[in-house]
């Protein structure tokens, strides 16, 4: 359980331990795309139960949406890894192309 606040470096980091501990280490990107895409539907099935139309039947088991994104985010952390992605690099560079491409895109709150 994460009781302190990591860095996506620390957290990649983390991840590459867990998996180098397995002779197989990581799955192949095809492999991981599969994973990471059998984890975006589980999230879209649990926020679909709780905001949408279709509800749970009685027979299914209850799944947080948290759970739900922090698998989604493992796999997706996995792929990166095995491909030399940075994400905290990656995410700073999309965070800046959406302050200068799309700054003044949306209505801004007034303060």
């Amino acid at each position: 359980m994460l009781t302190d606040k990591k860095s996506l470096f620390e957290l990649q980091q983390k991840v590459d331990l867990y998996i180098n501990q397995y002779r197989e280490g990581y799955f192949p990107p095809l492999e991981l795309l599969a994973r990471l895409t059998e984890e975006l539907g589980e999230l879209s099935r649990e926020i679909q139960h709780k905001y949408g139309t279709k509800k749970k039947k009685d027979t299914e088991v209850e799944k947080e949406i948290a759970d739900e994104v922090g698998d989604f985010f493992f796999v997706l952390i996995c792929l990166a890894n095995a491909e030399g992605i940075d994400l905290q690099k990656s995410l700073e560079q999309v965070l800046d192309k959406y302050n200068t491409r799309d700054k003044d895109r949306w209505t801004k709150k007034e303060e």
